[in-house]
């Protein structure tokens, strides 16, 4: 059984779009491995992919850590067009922004991120930057500094709602969603978990993050005839 997409939407709905927002959207194998082979993807099911589309759909801005940009290969955003047909039906734009978060800017130019892309994507950093990779990726890019030394994540969160850009949809990685959970800046996460045992070395969804017990509220379950559970928590 797939979910269609009025299961999905009502399943994920935002009860206030103003109201800035950052969800975590992860996959992850029973035994807790964020990876197969290197790569998320691979533990991913048609639910999850149905899932992301509808994430995406529902997010302003879509936020990915500059290693899950070079691991998983992004390229430019292209919704399909049921998905840019609602969201423009929504008064949304019909995609929603990329933003690359950097601290050191180790990206290229040349990347498909950016040159696949049909809006300008965000590179979200730091004034303290290197002025070199700076001046390159502005060419492709606008970049947004947000603290002096080192990425203000609650800063970010602020700066992206106040481009228009509340409801923050973040793909990873597991440092960046350390990062965030320190900050205290993750309001939901959209979990799927994949009916497979990976075992190896394969991380965990979080890396980084110091130890806590931050208590989130289970808001909502779906489970589709391969295995495949969706969980979404709300802070």
């Amino acid at each position: 059984m797939r979910f269609t997409r009025d299961e999905l939407f009502a399943a994920y709905a935002l009860d206030d779009r103003t109201r800035p927002r950052v969800r975590m959207n992860f996959v992850a194998s029973a035994d807790g491995a964020v990876t197969l082979n290197g790569h998320s993807g691979s533990l991913g099911g048609q639910s999850d992919r149905d899932a992301m589309e509808v994430l995406r759909a529902l997010a302003d801005v879509i936020l990915v850590g500059a290693g899950t940009v070079r691991v998983e290969g992004y390229g430019g955003l292209v919704p399909q067009e049921r998905d840019a047909a609602w969201r423009r039906a929504h008064g949304l734009s019909a995609q929603p922004r990329l933003a690359v978060v950097s601290g050191r800017l180790d990206l290229r130019p040349d990347a498909p991120v950016f040159t696949e892309a049909s809006t300008r994507p965000l590179v979200i950093t730091h004034a303290e930057a290197p002025a070199d990779r700076r001046r390159a990726l502005a060419e492709v890019a606008d970049i947004v500094d947000c603290g002096q030394d080192a990425v203000d994540l609650s800063v970010m969160k602020r700066e992206l709602a106040t481009r228009g850009l509340p409801q923050v949809l973040c793909e990873g990685g597991p440092h960046l969603f350390g990062s965030l959970l320190d900050a205290g800046q993750v309001d939901e996460l959209c979990l799927t978990l994949a009916p497979r045992l990976v075992g190896g070395a394969a991380g965990r969804i979080v890396q980084g993050a110091s130890e806590a017990d931050r208590g989130f509220d289970l808001h909502g379950v779906l489970r589709d005839d391969e295995g495949y559970v969706l969980l979404r928590y709300v802070r």
